[in-house]
């Protein structure tokens, strides 16, 4: 399992639809590689059908295939929706793949089972498949259902545990946010990993 996160940054709310635009491509891209992905977190954007950041989980033998190819500074080119005379054609958000957790990581977690909650059909409430992990130095602490096993759901909950200690320590440390911005301040201008074009999102 990985975890991939499309932001639109600091940008303009035309790279907020760019992230939209990108998980719809990102999504056809998995089902031809067989990849299988869920959406964890999204965060909406000011206009209807943008998304400001959305975080993925991805599974599947291409999965790193996938992250790759959607990892770094990406581009649109297309003339805005929104302002159609203004001059700027050039829009940028970014993709960001989260790093696998350290091996001792799991030694410095509390882990409780419990019973799923929630819509879910059949599966939910019929095991203690879910999982409750608290990260015991920091109080970090997260639940964890969307898998049917008790294993999956430990596996992601500690990749999202991971992925909150990389915030605080950003938060924490003003070299490593800026060492970090791309995601959190300003996507890199220029030296786009991808570019797509066109209100289609073609490449």
């Amino acid at each position: 399992m990985i975890l991939l996160q499309l932001s639109a940054a600091q940008g303009p709310e035309e790279c907020a639809l760019a992230v939209a635009k990108a998980l719809k491509r990102l999504l056809v891209e998995a089902t031809e590689l067989g990849v299988e992905v869920r959406v964890l977190e999204q965060e909406a954007g000011e206009r209807p059908a943008t998304l400001l950041s959305v975080l993925l989980a991805l599974s599947g033998e291409a999965a790193e295939q996938l992250a790759d190819d959607w990892r770094g500074s990406l581009q649109w080119i297309c003339v805005s929706p929104y302002r159609p005379a203004h001059r700027r054609k050039n829009w940028f958000f970014g993709g960001a793949r989260f790093a696998v957790p350290p091996a001792n990581l799991e030694s410095q977690i509390r882990f409780e089972t419990l019973r799923s909650s929630g819509p879910g059909g059949q599966h939910v409430n019929t095991t203690d498949s879910a999982v409750r992990a608290t990260h015991v130095a920091s109080g970090i602490s997260v639940k964890v259902q969307s898998e049917r096993s008790q294993h999956a759901n430990k596996r992601l909950a500690l990749l999202l545990i991971a992925r909150r200690l990389v915030e605080q320590a950003e938060q924490a440390s003003e070299a490593l946010r800026a060492e970090r911005r791309l995601f959190h301040h300003q996507v890199q201008r220029g030296n786009p990993r991808r570019t797509f074009r066109g209100v289609d999102f073609s490449s």
